[in-house]
């Protein structure tokens, strides 16, 4: 899938994606500045992946894990930070939620630590029942 507004495009297609550009993103996020480039890669390979880009320059990139049926899990949202402030991160949302191998879902995921006015938007609230989730969790990795 390709969506287009001005001189931007999001696209489905992982022979698109830079994964330089990739890589380099999250080396400044907080969540993955430690993360191998082997396992950016990995991770990547099994995944739903959107690309945003400004002409053939790539700069956004989220991705979802998902079955395609009942679940998914939304992770690694970035948006270059020289293109912030222009509703990229709001239109690339628009687009995950809207592409046809993920609607219907009934259940969406995701771990943020600033971004929650962001996700409010488009419907997502804290755990109804927190006590229901658990997880593992390895901060070395």
């Amino acid at each position: 899938m390709e969506y287009k507004r001005d001189n931007f495009m999001i696209s489905d297609d992982p022979l698109r994606l830079d994964i330089e550009a990739v890589c380099g993103f999250l080396t400044r996020a907080y969540w993955a500045d430690k993360r191998p480039r082997e396992v950016i890669e990995k991770s990547i390979q099994h995944s739903l992946n959107f690309g945003v880009y400004d002409g053939e320059r790539q700069v956004g990139f989220a991705r979802v894990v998902t079955d395609r049926a009942t679940f998914a899990y939304l992770c690694d949202v970035f948006i270059h930070e020289a293109y912030r402030g222009q509703a990229l991160g709001k239109w690339l949302m628009e687009c995950i939620l809207s592409h046809p191998a993920l609607t219907g879902l009934r259940r969406w995921s995701l771990a943020t630590r600033d971004a929650h006015g962001l996700y409010k938007q488009f419907g997502f609230t804290e755990l109804s029942d927190p006590s229901k989730w658990m997880e593992k969790f390895d901060p070395s990795k």
